[in-house]
């Protein structure tokens, strides 16, 4: 018991957990996956939908550890966490937001679970 230390979110590779605990939801089947989980794409600005098949436990795990790491963000934040650039051909390229109904579906979906809460301030 030499080097026994509390590990938490912020000590773990965000990759490692992210891949780990994606994992782990989809074993607990407590998340259950909308009918249109596989072809929506998850911004305006993408042109296909996601490749990988269990692409929306990634979200939900990423957006489970954003949340422990900063509190009180809500869908508006997300929309700009997983925005990216738009391309416009000959034109200059322009920052775009990310689907909402995707964070505001995974957040209400964490919420059922009892992973995460509704902030008392708003």
């Amino acid at each position: 018991m030499a080097d026994s230390t509390a590990r938490t979110v912020k000590d773990v590779n965000p990759h490692e957990f992210v891949k780990a605990y994606s994992a782990h939801l989809k074993r607990s089947g407590k998340m259950e996956l909308p009918e249109w989980v596989d072809i929506v794409k998850t911004a305006r600005f993408k042109e296909l939908p996601p490749y990988d098949a269990d692409w929306y436990y990634t979200r939900a795990a990423s957006i489970a550890r954003k949340i422990y790491l900063r509190q009180g963000i809500g869908v508006g934040g997300f929309q700009k966490i997983y925005g990216g650039r738009q391309r416009n051909g000959s034109r200059p390229p322009h920052f775009c937001k990310s689907s909402g109904a995707i964070s505001r579906n995974i957040l209400q979906q964490l919420q059922k679970m009892g992973i995460i809460d509704v902030d008392p301030k708003g």
